[in-house]
């Protein structure tokens, strides 16, 4: 039999499982048949997967399932937030084990002052970066203008 690819920290477990299984959506057996879905707990194992190894959706071991489908959950879930409430669950649950000191938080500063930042009363060029910019990409159009007609996903 052939060995699995993935380690044992790519795998969530039993207890761990049971927790998580409470914030997923509830997906009704399709009355109409066609193929089963995914297993969650192997949706869950491959995002996880994919998280902290920084490797390609289509990229990750098969035994999770496929890479797309997989990023389909994955896509869902975050608008339905599920990811949210899990960190607020989590959040919660090391406030009461280890106690945050919520007087004190930082997310992701600098405490010192860019080396490159420049002079505060330098002298500013002729034309601005975005009036360059907007010549060059006269005519194209902007990314979110490409997405803006899209209706949003229902989550099961």
């Amino acid at each position: 039999m052939a060995e699995k690819t993935t380690s044992k920290f790519h795998h969530v477990s039993d207890e761990l499982w049971e927790r998580i299984d409470l914030f997923l959506p509830v997906y009704p057996r399709s009355k109409k048949g066609g193929r089963p879905r995914l297993s969650l707990r192997n949706v869950v194992n491959g995002i996880l997967y994919v998280l902290q190894t920084g490797c390609q959706w289509k990229a990750m071991p098969s035994e999770f399932g496929s890479g797309s489908a997989i990023h389909a959950y994955f896509q869902e879930w975050v608008e339905c937030e599920v990811f949210h409430e899990l960190w607020q669950l989590a959040l919660a649950e090391y406030d009461h084990l280890k106690g945050i000191d919520w007087k004190w938080q930082s997310m992701d500063g600098a405490m010192t002052k860019s080396p490159l930042g420049g002079e505060k009363n330098r002298e500013k060029p002729d034309r601005s970066r975005q009036a360059g910019r907007q010549a060059i990409d006269a005519g194209r159009r902007p990314w979110g203008a490409a997405f803006r007609g899209r209706g949003r996903r229902q989550c099961a």
